[in-house]
């Protein structure tokens, strides 16, 4: 016991040396719970994590039938609800999963089976009950009232978490999710706003889907409960929309994001075997955060989002693992898209890139504080992207397809050409009952 409390702490040392901003996470006091809880995730992590990560890359590429005359105009959209009203069309292999059936209500937990890339083994509540939110307020952190969003979150059990109407959650800090939980906003239109962010913190299995989350500020921390059996002193919160702090099988899909204190997703400290699928992110400057952490275990696919209006940078940034991103739409940045630093892996497939008219920022790629003596041997390769308005990528190292494995088995992302339809239904869905969504 006491060695492997001598490795977690050895662990925090390394990543101070890396980052200094995020070695708390926001925890006030690393008590037993809490080491318990970090080394249970780190156990995850490393059973998360895959050794032939273009096993899974080929996972995303499912054949799909994308018929371009029924829906037409696409650049240039800002998509956050979508205003296309003809028939159901399910244009990317994980919207072709569950979207298009008209009682998807009645077989909520279908969209467990969906989840695919390096996130694709989350299931969420699966095998839970299904628990309603009746209550949007968040008056006490401590003890949380049932029927709130907040109460639900930190149960031990599995829970399928749904909402019984529309409403406004105003959170008064940070929320912290605990391991096993789905929170699915179909069938309401729900808004997390004005207040705390989503917080995963050593917990895996959690499926995010279909909220808006707009506004997040850093809160004060206090007191706050993770679990029925824990409260535990958390100092001022970041203000990120979704923040994953050594989390792990986590599947973010149908969100959409916009204007927070910090990063619209942070994914940081080891978290890996997540999946950042269908978001349409807008009008912020941190977009999926600093994807970084002090161990290369880091594993993160960001698919079929759409990347609007009044975006900056990091999209994603990442220090270290490897990042597949495939079939985006990035239609602005101000700085540059793609960062990285300390060599993660990074293989770009089938996105398009539209450039601003600054003639300053036209390049996708940035490598942070690198000389190119460096950076010139980090993997970064671009296939089959789609390049608008002298946009450029800056490919480095050597091909990703060296690794050993069975080409075979690596089936091509659609084109770039195809993104802006493959991200066409980005963000919140307006799902309603009985009818498909």
């Amino acid at each position: 016991m006491a060695r492997n409390v001598a490795i977690v702490t050895l662990m925090f040392m390394v990543v101070l040396a890396i980052t200094f901003p995020c070695l708390e996470a926001n925890i006030g006091e690393f008590d037993d719970y809490l080491r318990e809880k970090a080394k249970q995730a780190r156990r995850a992590a490393l059973e998360a994590y895959e050794p032939n990560p273009l096993n899974v890359t080929s996972e995303l590429n499912m054949h799909v039938h994308l018929s371009t005359d029924k829906v037409k105009n696409t650049k240039g959209r800002d998509l956050g609800e979508k205003k296309y009203k003809g028939p159901c069309l399910a244009t990317n292999p994980i919207d072709s999963c569950w979207r298009c059936d008209k009682d998807w209500v009645e077989d909520r937990f279908k969209l467990a089976g969906c989840a695919m890339g390096f996130g694709r083994k989350t299931t969420g509540g699966l095998g839970g009950r299904i628990y309603v939110v009746t209550d949007d307020s968040d008056d006490d952190v401590l003890e949380p009232k049932k029927g709130t969003l907040r109460w639900g979150v930190i149960q031990e059990e599995p829970l399928w978490i749904t909402f019984k109407h529309d409403m406004v959650i105003k959170l008064k800090e940070e929320l912290m999710v605990n391991s096993n939980k789905t929170i699915d906003g179909r069938g309401a239109h729900v808004q997390i706003k004005d207040g705390g962010g989503i917080t995963l913190q050593f917990v895996s299995n959690v499926i995010i889907h279909g909220l808006r989350i707009r506004n997040i500020k850093s809160k004060k921390g206090g007191m706050i409960r993770d679990s029925v059996d824990h409260v535990g002193l958390r100092t001022r919160s970041d203000g990120d929309a979704i923040g994953l702090f050594g989390a792990t099988n986590v599947w973010i899909d149908h969100i959409s994001m916009a204007n927070c204190d910090d990063g619209l997703i942070d994914v940081i400290m080891g978290s890996t075997a997540v999946t950042i699928s269908n978001c349409h992110m807008t009008k912020h400057n941190d977009v999926p955060g600093e994807a970084y952490s002090g161990d290369k275990v880091m594993q993160i696919t960001v698919a079929f989002n759409h990347f609007g209006k009044g975006l900056i940078q990091r999209m994603p940034r990442c220090r270290f693992g490897w990042v597949h991103v495939v079939n985006n739409d990035y239609t602005h940045w101000m700085m540059y898209a793609i960062g990285g630093s300390s060599n993660p892996i990074i293989l770009s497939q089938g996105n398009r890139f539209i450039a601003t008219n600054n003639p300053a920022t036209k390049q996708v790629t940035f490598r942070i504080n690198t000389p190119q003596a460096i950076w010139k041997d980090w993997q970064w390769q671009s296939e089959e992207d789609e390049f608008v308005n002298d946009a450029v990528f800056v490919q480095s190292g050597k091909p990703i397809t060296s690794y050993s494995f069975d080409k075979d088995n690596l089936i091509q992302p659609k084109p770039g050409a195809d993104a802006p339809l493959l991200s066409l239904f980005s963000g919140r869905l307006n799902c309603k009952v009985g009818k498909a969504c």
